[in-house]
């Protein structure tokens, strides 16, 4: 299953927007890692983050959040690629704390108000770009804000949302993310900032059949918009059991000459996606032999 994100311009292409309903992307990641309420809002919040802050990179570039607080939730990690594929896992998937004061599922509480968000951008440079930028809130579109206005000196604004049903299933999720670029009048900052306060939560609008595209008209209070792209993002992982392989052999021959006389096997886990590789004897003693 794939999402849709829609990328748009406005106001002589002063304001750059983009918007997802993200509903299936999150889903698949609750699935994957049989996350509780609070985990799901958590990491899928992070997830759509990372699917619209990815949106703009080429399509063989990566680019990964990371956001590390003292909540029970330990570390989220989600990343994207230029061609639309998310994944990620939070260290503690089964949590659900009780709701906050506004009857909602208490982020905040479960990533915590201290600790870092990391982002790293691998453009095929010699060396990744890498940002970091304290945790202010914990409610992490305001945190993803912060970060791209003090790190990467774009004034922005996110909004992101994950509705969990009693059931643990997620009923609908998605995001958007405006940057206001250089040439936008103080005119135009006002009527964004008007758009972006009156806005119902992402979560309310999706549950109302609004579009994307209807979410981006609303925001922006304008229906002279010129939309750029549309692209399909689902969660989708990379792993694969030669690349475990090779994580073995990096292990050197003695570790794995230890693993084949006390076990006789391995099984590998990936974090990303739970997906389970096994290697028999046989296959250990093939790695063994390409081990440094």
């Amino acid at each position: 299953m794939m999402n849709k994100l829609v990328k748009a311009l406005a106001f002589d292409d002063t304001i750059r927007i983009s918007c997802m309903d993200a509903s299936d992307l999150v889903s698949q990641a609750q699935v994957k890692h049989d996350t509780w309420s609070s985990a799901t809002a958590a990491l899928g919040r992070t997830l759509i983050g990372a699917a619209l802050m990815g949106a703009d990179i080429k399509d063989d570039s990566r680019l990964s959040i990371k956001i590390h607080g003292d909540g029970p939730a330990g570390r989220i990690i989600a990343a994207a690629d230029g061609s639309g594929h998310v994944k990620g896992y939070i260290d503690t998937p089964h949590l659900s704390l009780p709701a906050n004061a506004d009857d909602k599922i208490d982020v905040a509480k479960t990533v915590g108000r201290n600790g870092q968000v990391t982002v790293s951008k691998d453009l095929g440079l010699k060396e990744p770009f890498v940002g970091q930028s304290p945790i202010i809130s914990g409610e992490i579109a305001e945190d993803l804000t912060y970060y791209l206005t003090v790190s990467e000196q774009t004034p922005s604004a996110i909004g992101l949302g994950v509705l969990v049903g009693p059931d643990e299933k997620v009923i609908n999720a998605g995001g958007w993310m405006i940057q206001v670029m250089p040439g936008a009048s103080e005119e135009t900052i006002k009527q964004i900032e008007a758009g972006v306060s009156a806005v119902a939560p992402v979560t309310e609008l999706l549950d109302q059949g609004k579009s994307p595209e209807d979410i981006i008209a609303l925001l922006l209070g304008t229906d002279d918009i010129k939309y750029l792209a549309e692209k399909q993002v689902g969660f989708q992982c990379d792993c694969s059991k030669e690349r475990f392989a090779k994580g073995l052999a990096s292990l050197g021959k003695e570790e794995i000459a230890s693993i084949i006389q006390e076990d006789g096997q391995a099984e590998t886990v990936c974090h990303f996606c739970n997906s389970k590789y096994h290697f028999d004897k046989e296959e250990l003693e093939n790695i063994y032999k390409k081990a440094k």
